[in-house]
């Protein structure tokens, strides 16, 4: 930061320090003088010169009280005929101060009555410019107007300077509300970004793990019973659980790196519709009968991101199906692809919405498949069969939301 910038800032920062300093060497010649010379009347001058100048050390933190007693010693002045002394002049900082930094009321009112007192002033104490003696009244007149006129004039720069003192200040004060509402905004941006990016990771997470775990949790199940009876399917449902776990820990792994931000990370691209078909052929091999069904051509492709979508619908409701339908179920899965977007059903004749005692927490899936489909200006629908079972059916448009 420059140097001025530093003395600027701490100019702001510490207004008491500086007004004491204008006071001290407003002061500081007269006292000096008087203790040089010695005289009584300098003295006296000294200390009404005192009185008048010290209220400025509080005209920032009590403004209309410092005012105030400027005003009152003006006054007391006129009214006992006491001449004015050399730091009269602090009516006008007085008059800047109440337009800077004092109510609208008191700066108008201040500067109503110094431009009133000086007038009165100027009147009764004008005896050295020739105001009020010397001379006929015609040459005295128009030297009064004109000084007069020269006077009210300086007081009127003094509080024109001290509102666009205020309205600068409003400004700023303006600027820094609004950067620091803008900051407070971009905060709370960031949280939300922050907040969805997390929800994001916990639907991926939960798309993925629960998925291989169901597919490996019923592929062990059938090896333990085939292990007795059958030696050469139980090394074929071990190699299922095997693949599946190897291919969810790369998911995994992709996804960490991703989170990592990892350049090293796998570049295997995201699954899509075209996967759907190994999808379903490796939880066939955990037992359960699925048939699918292709219903139409796409008028256009979807975007990758509603193709993973739409996997991720199917993944899910194939997972469900592993959990909830039981032993001997029989599922659909239809992909139709009709006039405005992809329809998506998966039906099964299992025991419907009756999980498992052991598998609580349903639920948490079917709401990451509809804020997934949502992001698309898609909706989701999954309910008990009226004939026993359970649909799940998912609607994504062509056009990205």
């Amino acid at each position: 930061m420059d140097l001025h910038h530093r003395i600027a800032r701490w100019v702001r920062t510490h207004p008491r320090a500086i007004d004491t300093a204008l006071v001290l060497v407003i002061l500081l010649p007269l006292v000096l003088v008087s203790a040089v010379d010695r005289d009584p009347d300098g003295l006296r001058i000294a200390l009404r010169s005192a009185v008048l100048v010290v209220p400025l050390i509080w005209r920032r933190s009590h403004v209309v009280l410092s005012a105030a007693a400027v005003a009152t010693m003006c006054m007391g002045q006129l009214v006992l005929g006491v001449a004015p002394v050399p730091t009269q002049f602090v009516v006008l900082i007085t008059v800047y101060t109440l337009a800077a930094y004092g109510p609208r009321w008191a700066s108008v009112t201040g500067l109503a009555l110094a431009a009133v007192g000086l007038a009165a002033g100027l009147a009764r104490f004008g005896d050295p410019v020739g105001v009020t003696t010397g001379g006929s009244v015609l040459e005295r007149v128009p030297l009064f107007l004109v000084l007069l006129f020269l006077v009210e004039s300086v007081v009127l720069l003094a509080w024109t300077l001290g509102d666009l003192a205020r309205s600068r200040r409003r400004t700023l004060q303006a600027l820094e509300d609004r950067a620091r509402r803008l900051e407070i905004e971009r905060q709370q941006e960031r949280d939300l970004a922050a907040a969805d990016e997390r929800s994001h990771i916990a639907r991926e997470m939960h798309d993925i793990v629960a998925h291989s775990l169901s597919v490996i949790i019923t592929q062990a199940d059938g090896a333990r019973y085939a292990s007795a009876r059958s030696p050469e399917l139980a090394v074929r449902t071990l190699g299922t659980i095997a693949d599946t776990g190897r291919g969810s820990l790369r998911e995994m792994r992709r996804l960490l790196g991703v989170l990592r931000g990892d350049e090293t990370v796998s570049t295997r691209p995201l699954p899509t519709l075209d996967d759907v078909d190994a999808l379903i052929q490796s939880v066939r091999r955990s037992g359960v009968r699925i048939a699918c069904r292709r219903i139409g051509a796409p008028r256009r492709r979807l975007p990758l991101g509603a193709e993973l979508t739409a996997y991720r619908v199917i993944q899910e409701s194939l997972t469900n199906v592993l959990k909830h339908a039981g032993a001997y179920s029989t599922t659909e899965v239809t992909l139709d692809h009709g006039a405005r977007g992809l329809t998506i059903t998966v039906d099964d004749d299992g025991r419907g919405a009756s999980p498992d005692p052991g598998t609580r927490g349903a639920g948490q899936g079917v709401a990451g498949m509809t804020e997934r489909v949502r992001l698309y200006d898609g909706t989701v629908r999954a309910a008990p069969r009226a004939g026993g079972g359970y649909r799940g059916e998912a609607f994504i448009p062509y056009t990205e939301a």
